[in-house]
């Protein structure tokens, strides 16, 4: 594969995941990230969700739900969820936080929200080397199975984009077919490391 990808949702658990554990799995380049300030996953109830740091490792995550309630957590697909997570890599990271990962090629968000942040925070790092980086929002509400199909298509624009010789030359004609293909309509800005 010719690019580098992220993967980036807000606690980097459900969307970042998924799509990093499928294209993981086709051979790309790949990294996740979430851009909140701390790891959210639903609790008992609404107002109580599961509050980790970014770092906290999934098997953690997983023997602690695991321990407060393992059917609850087992039939809202948290447990499930967590177990593919730390077989793709230890812990949540935070994009913000991953200068150290080196520079990607191209990223894509599952919400407006997270593909703003993403942008800021790119607008706010020094830019020494001005390596141009595509940034994709891919709208993808926050379930399992939202998740798999966003993966999906996730992954279709990827291998859409290994086809070309210089995205930058064909970015335009390969998001308006995609967005003809798939009947969604996509978000995409270019910025500098």
């Amino acid at each position: 594969m010719k690019f580098r990808y992220a993967m980036v949702c807000s606690s980097n658990q459900n969307r970042s995941m998924e799509a990093h554990s499928l294209l993981k799995k086709q051979g790309f380049d790949v990294s996740s990230y979430g851009t909140g300030a701390h790891v959210k996953l639903p609790g008992p109830s609404l107002r109580e969700p599961n509050v980790y740091e970014f770092g906290t490792p999934y098997k953690h995550m997983f023997d602690d739900l695991r321990r407060k309630d393992p059917e609850l957590y087992k039939r809202n697909g948290i447990l499930p969820m967590l177990k593919r997570n730390l077989s793709v890599k230890l812990a949540p990271q935070r994009w913000q936080d991953n200068a150290a990962d080196g520079c990607f090629d191209i990223v894509f968000t599952f919400e407006e929200k997270v593909f703003d942040m993403v942008l800021e925070d790119l607008h706010n790092r020094d830019q020494v080397l001005l390596k141009s980086v595509l940034v994709i929002n891919l709208e993808v509400k926050d379930n399992h199975e939202e998740a798999a199909i966003g993966a999906r298509i996730a992954l279709d624009l990827c291998e859409q984009i290994e086809d070309v010789e210089s995205w930058e030359d064909s970015i335009d004609d390969i998001m308006v077919s995609f967005e003809n293909k798939h009947r969604r309509k996509l978000l995409y800005s270019i910025s500098f490391y």
